[in-house]
């Protein structure tokens, strides 16, 4: 059989490879066939990664009992330690966090971050963190420049042989040039150019194109354009880029992604007015936290040392310890999986999630600090713990606040829809190719009818 795309999203564990064509109805709508899936471990400790995709492509031709083809195949990955970055601004709340919003945006782990100058001890880190990218931010746009300028000279002197992105004052550009010359380096638009005001995007794209040139270098990974002549993408930033897609279809929403070693949250909206003009930092359009320590499998103890009497009900922790597998399968290890997939996206949701204050300066009223929810029309649940166990939406539902007083939660009114075909982040690599064809996967795996759609 013949297909038009082939997808592989290649975690830390397992390889999962979507199959399907693109079709087009009388009126000439598009839309994608039923695609077929396969799974396979992912061989990135064998030393090559394409062991794992031909495994994975080969559990397709076992289900339909014939060899397949495809015209291009795309793919994401979070394998090899998946896109390590270290960011060094000036100020923490400002350029810091503007070049930390811009890295997470894009699919990053942020691994380190220091704001102002660094120190002797500041480079011994990043040599044992030993990242795929470091990002420099510092300075307004025609602000301060010295520190940008200063922790540059530190960073180049060790000669890292990685990526580096520069996203501060535009006046120091000529200056990083000539202080990287013969490194690989990035010069963008600043991510903060004027107080209060994050431009994240113009890096997020930059982060991604580096990451497609460099993901041949990591270990295991030398072998993968053997197999994929398309895009690759970091998968987190593929599920932010299906996210904002889907912002353009149905509105204000927020994804979580529970999996068996992160929880990631994805929102893609401005917020209220009224939380807006409360709000003491700004904070993007486009939001992604990641929670390295909330997974249902490899990260389950750290759930389970989260619970508490009222999320064990009759349970007991020894039960949940027994009971975990990475693909539950018996009653009593799906229960025990939904249970930690609930206790996961309370505490994601609650760290993504911004909080209003009440004012003790004197004057009366309220400030408020982090992403603002409140308008979020849809909750998206992909990931494999909500897209495979049964009844997600229930779990999703309980993250609305349902009292009528001022908040930043999803309010009572917000809907939730699953990924049933688990192709977010499939869909976002391949919005880079063909972003209508992106469109009609999501719209087929979310069930998102016509009423839904804003336009």
């Amino acid at each position: 059989m013949k297909v038009d795309y082939l997808v592989a999203e290649i975690g830390s564990t397992t390889t999962l490879v979507t199959a399907f064509n693109v079709c087009y109805d009388k009126v000439g709508q598009v839309f994608v066939d039923i695609p077929f899936q396969g799974n396979s471990c992912t061989t990135v400790t064998d030393g090559d990664v394409t062991i794992g995709l031909k495994n994975a492509v080969k559990d397709i031709e076992n289900q339909i009992h014939e060899p397949i083809t495809w015209e291009k195949m795309l793919a994401t990955s979070s394998a090899a330690g998946g896109l390590r970055i270290t960011v060094h601004g000036l100020m923490e709340h400002m350029t810091v966090k503007a070049a930390r919003e811009a890295a997470l945006g894009a699919g990053g782990i942020i691994k380190m971050v220091t704001a102002g100058k660094m120190r002797r001890s500041d480079l011994k880190r990043i040599h044992d963190i030993n990242p795929n990218m470091i990002m420099i931010a510092g300075g307004t746009d025609y602000g301060e420049r010295e520190t940008a300028l200063y922790n540059a000279e530190l960073i180049s002197a060790q000669k890292f042989s990685i990526p580096i992105v520069y996203c501060g004052n535009s006046e120091n550009r000529e200056e990083i040039k000539e202080i990287f010359v013969g490194q690989e380096i990035y010069l963008i638009d600043n991510v903060y150019p004027s107080v209060d005001i994050l431009n994240v995007e113009p890096a997020r794209k930059i982060i991604q194109e580096a990451f497609e040139k460099n993901i041949v270098k990591a270990p295991g990974m030398s072998k993968i354009k053997e197999m994929v002549n398309g895009s690759i993408m970091p998968t987190p930033g593929a599920v932010m880029e299906s996210s904002k897609l889907l912002y353009d279809i149905i509105g204000d929403l927020v994804v979580l992604d529970v999996g068996g070693a992160t929880t990631d949250v994805h929102s893609v909206t401005e917020g209220s007015s009224v939380v807006l003009d409360m709000l003491i930092n700004p904070e993007p359009k486009a939001k992604r936290t990641v929670e390295g320590d909330l997974g249902v499998f490899i990260n389950s103890k750290n759930v389970i040392d989260l619970l508490d009497d009222r999320d064990l009900g009759e349970f007991s922790t020894e039960y949940i310890k027994e009971h975990i597998k990475p693909i539950p399968k018996d009653k009593e290890d799906v229960l025990a999986s939904r249970l930690l997939t609930k206790k996961a996206i309370a505490v994601a949701i609650d760290r993504h999630v911004g909080f209003i204050k009440r004012k003790y300066d004197g004057d009366s009223g309220f400030v408020a600090y982090g992403k603002d929810l409140s308008e979020v029309k849809y909750i998206i649940g992909t990931g494999g713990a909500l897209t495979r166990l049964p009844n997600g939406e229930n779990l999703l539902l309980k993250i609305r606040y349902l009292k009528d007083e001022v908040t930043m939660l999803p309010k009572k009114g917000a809907k939730v829809l699953i990924d049933k075909n688990y192709i977010m982040a499939c869909a976002g690599v391949l919005s880079r190719e063909n972003k209508e064809v992106a469109k009609a996967l999501l719209i087929q795996s979310l069930e998102i009818t016509k009423d839904m759609e804003i336009n």
